[in-house]
C-alpha cells in the first residue's frame, strides 16, 4: 500500500510488538469466504483537473430535488433554505469548532445552542430543551427510556400511526434495557381509542404518538394525553416542527415530553442525513435529560455567559449507572435549524405552514377528482395524506420517474394492510403549476 508510510521494517517491528507474523494474520477473524480476494478497483493516480472532473461525473449519476419534482416526505422533507443559512455555516468558527468543554473559549458556539434551545421551548410549549439529539428516531427512543425511568415502569405504548422506522429504532433500544414494548393499532389513519384504553394499565410507562402520525392525519392529542395521565404514565409527543406553526403545542396539550426531526428547518434532505432531533420536557424532568444543556449565567464582573451545565457526570465516569450513552449533538445541524426558524420569526412560520396546509389540501382535492383514486383516510391533515389506488404504485411511481417526478410512497413496504396505497408530501416548494402536472400526469396513468 503506497500510501502507508510505514517502511518494511517498521512493519516486521510493528507485527512483533503484537505479536503476529504478518498483516493478513490481523485479519484472522473474518471468514476467507467474504474476504475481497483481488485488489480493489481503483484507477491510478489522476491529477488534480482529471479528479474534479471524474468525480463530478459520480455526482451527476444521482437525480435531486433539483432535478426531479418530488412529492415524497415521510420523515425527511423539501423545504426551502434561505441562501444565507448555508453561506453563514461556511464559517470557519461554525463548522470547525467542537465541544465547547472550555467556556473561556467557546461563547459563541455556546450561545448558538443556548438560541436554539430557546427556540426549541418558544415552538413546542415546554420548560427546558437539550442541545440536539442525533435525530428524530433515536431521540423518541430515549424519551420512551425517560418515561420508565421517571415512572419506575417497564412498559411502553406506542401508536402503530407512528414513523414505522422509528418504531424499529424503539424494538432495537428498549428490549436490551429490560422494556417491552407495546404497539396499538390504528382506525381510519388514527389512533383506536379503544385499543389504546385496552392497554392502558397501571403498569405502562409511556404513550408515544406522533403528531400529525406518519400518514399525516392530527391525532387527538389531548383525549390521548388525558387518557394516559389518568394511568400515571407519561406522554411522549413526536412532532413535525413546520406544523407547529399552525398546531396547538405539545405543551399547550399537556404532553410531558416532546421530541422531533429538525431537518425541515435550515437542513437540506441530503440523502438521509445527517439531521437532528429534538428533545424538550417540562421542568421536573429536566436532571433525567439525555444529552447537554447550555446554561446562561453571569461572571465575577456581572457580564452575561454562557456554559454547558446540567449535563449527567455518569455519561463520562460512571456509565454502567448513567440513564443514557448520548453526550453529544449535533451542533452544526442545530445551528442551522435557529437560523431558518429565527429568519422566519413568529409571523414566518404560521406562513409557512400555512402554505404547506394550502398546497396538501388543493393536491389531494385534486387527485381524488381522478378516477380510481381516492382518500383513503377521512379526517383532518396537515402536508401528508393517502390515497388508494386500483393500479400497482410501484407501475405508477416508474412512470412518474420517466417525467421527472418523484411520487408518493408505497405503504406496502410498511404496512401489509395498505396495499395500493401511496403517501404524498406536498411542501411550500410546490406551485400550482408543479402540482396540476403530477395530477395531470395521474390522471393519464390511471
Amino acid at each position: 500500500m503506497n500510501f502507508v508510510p510505514n517502511t518494511e521494517s517498521q512493519q516486521e517491528r510493528l507485527l512483533a510488538r503484537i505479536g503476529v507474523k504478518s498483516v493478513e494474520d490481523l485479519f484472522a477473524d473474518i471468514p476467507e469466504e467474504i474476504r475481497m480476494q483481488r485488489p480493489l478497483a481503483i484507477r491510478g493516480g489522476m491529477s488534480e483537473q482529471e479528479l474534479v472532473k471524474h468525480v463530478k461525473g459520480l455526482a451527476n449519476l444521482n437525480k435531486t430535488v433539483e432535478d426531479y419534482s418530488s412529492y415524497l416526505g415521510a420523515g425527511a422533507y423539501e423545504h426551502y433554505i434561505p441562501s444565507f443559512v448555508d453561506q453563514l455555516l461556511l464559517r470557519s468558527e461554525f463548522y470547525t469548532a467542537y465541544t465547547p468543554y472550555q467556556p473561556e473559549i467557546s461563547q459563541g458556539t455556546l450561545q448558538a445552542i443556548y438560541e436554539y434551545q430557546t427556540l426549541v421551548c418558544e415552538l413546542t410549549g415546554m420548560d427546558v430543551a437539550n442541545a440536539s439529539m442525533y435525530d428524530g428516531a433515536s431521540a423518541l427512543a430515549e424519551a420512551a427510556l425517560m418515561t420508565c425511568d421517571a415512572t419506575r415502569r417497564e412498559k411502553v405504548l406506542v401508536l402503530q400511526t407512528v414513523h414505522p422506522e422509528y418504531r424499529e429504532v424503539l424494538k432495537t433500544y428498549l428490549p436490551p434495557r429490560g422494556v417491552e414494548l407495546i404497539e396499538i393499532p390504528y382506525k381510519d389513519g388514527a389512533l383506536d381509542r379503544s385499543a389504546l384504553e385496552a392497554a392502558l394499565q397501571e403498569d405502562i410507562a409511556g404513550v408515544l404518538v406522533q403528531n400529525p402520525n406518519f400518514f399525516g392525519r392530527i391525532e387527538a392529542a389531548e383525549e390521548i394525553i388525558e387518557l394516559a395521565h389518568a394511568k400515571g404514565a407519561l406522554v411522549v409527543m413526536a412532532v413535525n416542527p413546520v406544523s407547529l406553526g399552525l398546531l396547538k403545542s405539545p405543551g399547550e396539550c399537556g404532553a410531558d415530553i416532546v421530541v422531533g426531526e429538525g431537518q425541515a428547518f435550515g437542513n437540506s434532505l441530503n440523502f438521509g442525513g445527517p439531521y437532528l432531533g429534538f428533545l424538550a420536557v417540562r421542568d421536573k424532568f429536566v436532571r433525567r435529560m439525555p444529552g447537554r444543556i447550555v446554561g446562561a449565567t453571569t461572571d465575577k464582573s456581572g457580564r452575561k455567559g454562557y456554559v454547558l451545565t446540567l449535563q449527567a457526570r455518569e455519561q463520562h465516569i460512571r456509565r454502567e449507572k448513567a440513564t443514557s450513552n448520548i453526550c453529544s449533538n449535533e451542533a452544526l445541524c442545530a445551528l442551522a435549524f435557529t437560523m431558518h426558524l429565527s429568519a422566519l420569526g413568529k409571523t414566518g412560520v404560521i406562513e409557512l405552514a400555512y402554505l404547506n396546509l394550502q398546497n396538501a389540501h388543493y393536491a389531494a382535492r385534486e387527485i381524488t377528482k381522478i378516477p380510481g383514486m381516492r382518500l383513503a383516510f377521512a379526517g383532518p391533515f396537515f402536508h401528508e395524506f393517502v390515497i388508494e389506488t386500483t393500479i400497482e404504485p410501484a407501475k405508477i411511481n416508474a412512470l412518474l420517474l420517466k417525467d421527472k417526478i418523484i411520487g408518493g410512497l408505497d405503504l406496502a413496504r410498511f404496512y401489509s394492510e395498505l396495499d395500493h396505497h401511496l403517501l404524498f408530501c406536498v411542501t411550500e416548494t410546490k406551485r400550482k403549476v408543479d402540482i396540476d402536472r403530477l395530477v395531470a400526469r395521474l390522471g393519464e396513468i390511471q
